[in-house]
């Protein structure tokens, strides 16, 4: 999946109005383009995009194509913010009588970087009320149907549809029936107003050069009439995800307007600060110990209400979310409490209805590796091979013996943030066949299981090697621009002690094994030294903590 954000328009009336504004409040803001102006929160509009496109490895590429007035500007915020510099696309034009319509400016970068792949576009001077906007969802629903995808909103008391692309759409498929670009009071009865963030499909990019030779003026280049024509006229399959946040391209307002809704959506912010978009409410069902529950799942810091149709005696709970391991334990505390043991539910079973709560009904991108060790906890040797999975939906899990562990120690950054951010392309690498991705692959699950050996035989010598070969696969797979300087630095300190390393997730953070216990204290305050938190692992023993249980039982 490939990004593109767009921030070409030339924006007359906000720049206009900025530079004449007569105030003193504003002019530090003249010239400044529309998608770089502030946004919420403090943060640049285009920051907010940015940031949210790029925490996750999510797309393989993401460009931004702007106009020649302003491509210095944009160039100088790619090189501050760690955006490549070489996927800023110049179209060219310099003032709003050339401009090329976002229809061509999109086409102009599918075209010259010869792109041949699913497409998002976003636009890059929009503001979104909700800062903490999860856009892996969007590419899960967009991947669920068989379409195209443009994400809408219920219009706002005030907003007037006239100003607006409308969608109308089929509340059983999901399908828009209907797309008008600024309809005329009365055309429409619909308030569902679609935003410039849209999923095309890789088979309906030739569509935009069959659209474009139809239309002669920048005006009718728009997406809009794009989408129009598309869906009304060439009857493409375009699917609608509702969101349940505002959204305004600033560029079509004035500085008032601006104001405004900046305003609005701060205050919004501030009213609902720490939650995510997934503030839908989800329900479960299930009879459990022959009782009916209701389980809500909200966000951390949901409000608990009984959901219509509740049954009568049926119990009610909310589920705070979060961070996979709140959904683990809230699942452990439901089981607990409705006497649910691990014989009813296996273990395996768990980890998986955690994983599908996540990916299913949330549209978190997670793994299961995670969740095993969770609901296993301890030590835990993980079989996923696809056998397994298409035979059971689960793979093999087994705890090992913890006695006599030597002493493992982790380090992680304070500021994570610049750790490994840059995208990676070895999952589109992988779904594709590629032949260095899948042997790479294979060899991960060779090292595991070399390693569950010198577990076994105790062979602590044997699994720092094999801790460091899987680093330098992963790096050799993952590139050191997609791992980030701040991996790769922590991974140096600890070389230079004489210790085996290697990345235990995503990033930010190194595990390591140091056999010599002497340098253990000097590696530790060099880490400290660099700004890192260092910790020496005490591990957690399930089977102990079971035996003590017992012991203190009546």
């Amino acid at each position: 999946m490939i990004c593109i954000l767009l921030v070409a328009g030339h924006g007359t009336i906000l720049e206009t109005q900025i530079k004449n504004d007569t105030s003193g409040l504003y002019g530090h803001l003249t010239g400044v383009p529309k998608a770089l102006l502030p946004g919420i929160g403090g943060k640049k509009i285009l920051d907010f995009w940015w940031e949210t496109v790029n925490m996750r490895q999510l797309f393989s590429e993401v460009y931004l194509v702007t106009n020649a007035d302003k491509y210095k500007h944009y160039e100088r915020w790619a090189t501050a913010n760690g955006f490549p510099a070489e996927n800023v696309v110049n179209d060219g034009s310099t003032t709003p009588e050339d401009c090329l319509g976002a229809v061509a400016d999109l086409e102009l970068v599918i075209r010259s970087r010869r792109l041949q792949d699913d497409i998002m576009v976003i636009a890059g001077d929009m503001l979104c009320s909700d800062q903490n906007f999860d856009i892996a969802q969007v590419l899960r629903f967009f991947r669920s149907k068989p379409g195209d995808l443009a994400i809408y909103y219920v219009l706002e008391e005030g907003e007037r549809s006239c100003s607006r692309g409308i969608v109308e759409v089929c509340p059983d498929t999901h399908r828009i029936t209907r797309f008008l670009e600024k309809p005329e009071e009365g055309l429409t009865a619909s308030r569902l107003a679609s935003v410039v963030f849209y999923c095309l499909r890789r088979v309906t990019l030739p569509r935009l050069s069959q659209f474009l030779a139809l239309q002669s003026s920048a005006w009718d280049r728009a997406l809009g009439r794009f989408w129009e024509w598309l869906i009304n006229d060439e009857k493409v399959p375009v699917f609608g995800m509702k969101l349940p946040t505002g959204f305004q391209l600033i560029g079509q307002v004035g500085l008032s307007d601006y104001i405004q809704w900046l305003s609005r959506y701060a205050a919004k912010q501030e009213g609902t600060s720490g939650k995510p978009i997934t503030c839908r409410t989800y329900a479960r069902y299930a009879h459990w110990g022959g009782r009916v529950q209701v389980c809500q799942v909200r966000p951390l810091g949901g409000q608990s209400a009984r959901m219509p149709g509740t049954p009568a005696g049926g119990a009610e709970c909310t589920v705070f979310l979060n961070h996979s391991a709140i959904v683990s334990a809230t699942l452990k505390c439901l089981m607990k409490f409705y006497n649910i043991t691990d014989h009813d539910m296996p273990r395996a079973v768990q980890a998986s209805f955690i994983l599908n709560v996540e990916t299913e009904e949330l549209f978190i991108t997670a793994g299961l590796q995670d969740r095993v060790v969770q609901v296993y906890e301890g030590l835990v040797y993980m079989d996923f091979s696809k056998d397994l999975m298409d035979e059971k939906g689960y793979g093999e899990y087994i705890p090992m013996d913890m006695t006599d562990l030597p002493q493992f120690w982790l380090a992680y950054l304070c500021d994570p943030s610049d750790s490994g951010r840059i995208h990676s392309n070895v999952r589109q690498r992988w779904l594709n066949g590629d032949t260095a991705v899948v042997q790479a692959m294979n060899s991960f699950a060779e090292l595991t299981d070399q390693a569950r050996s010198a577990f076994k035989c105790k062979d602590w010598s044997r699994l720092a090697q094999l801790m460091d070969q899987n680093f330098e696969l992963r790096r050799s797979v993952y590139t050191d621009e997609s791992l980030g300087p701040g991996n790769l630095k922590m991974v140096q300190i600890a070389i230079q002690f004489g210790s085996a390393v290697k990345l235990p997730g995503s990033g930010g953070a190194v595990v390591g094994l140091c056999l010599d216990s002497d340098r253990l204290m000097a590696m530790k305050q060099a880490f400290q030294e660099a700004g890192c938190v260092f910790c020496i692992i005490v591990p957690y023993d399930p089977s102990s903590a079971s035996v003590q249980d017992s012991d203190l039982a009546p």
